[in-house]
């Protein structure tokens, strides 16, 4: 089983301009990025035109380490100081339901654990100790 810890930056709309930043100064790699205009349709949320060049997910590799940003969706609450967060991946899902419900305990959930278009298990939890962890399952194949 694999396990891994990322940082994760949250950003206000300055995502891509902040991975640019990051090129140039740390001669940063872009591994992925998509917005959420790229991202898979649905008919239930439409999306607002302000969000479609919005970043939903990048990363970059700096050196021998990955960094991963998203823009945080119009209309969320964004406050600097507080935009970093821990990605935790695993390729198991249980592991993933394990890490979530311990993580959870004395905390806060902000998004339920559950399937998305790209993961089997994805979740978002603060912990008691006000630290904000997403749990991800990596792969639609696991299940």
């Amino acid at each position: 089983m694999a396990l891994r810890l990322t940082p994760y930056l949250m950003m206000d709309g300055n995502a891509k301009e902040a991975i640019d930043f990051y090129q140039q100064a740390l001669g940063a790699e872009v591994l992925f990025q998509q917005t959420f205009g790229e991202m898979p349709e649905n008919s239930e949320y439409p999306l607002p035109e302000e969000a479609k060049e919005r970043l939903s997910h990048a990363m970059v590799k700096i050196g021998e380490s990955e960094l991963m940003f998203s823009d945080i969706f119009p209309g969320q609450p964004f406050q600097a100081g507080n935009q970093v967060t821990i990605c935790i991946s695993t390729d198991d899902k249980e592991k993933t339901k394990q890490i979530y419900e311990a993580l959870q305990q004395g905390g806060q959930v902000n998004m339920p654990l559950q399937e998305t278009f790209f993961s089997p298990a994805y979740g978002i939890v603060t912990d008691k100790f006000g630290v904000t962890f997403q749990i991800y399952t990596e792969g639609k194949e696991q299940q």
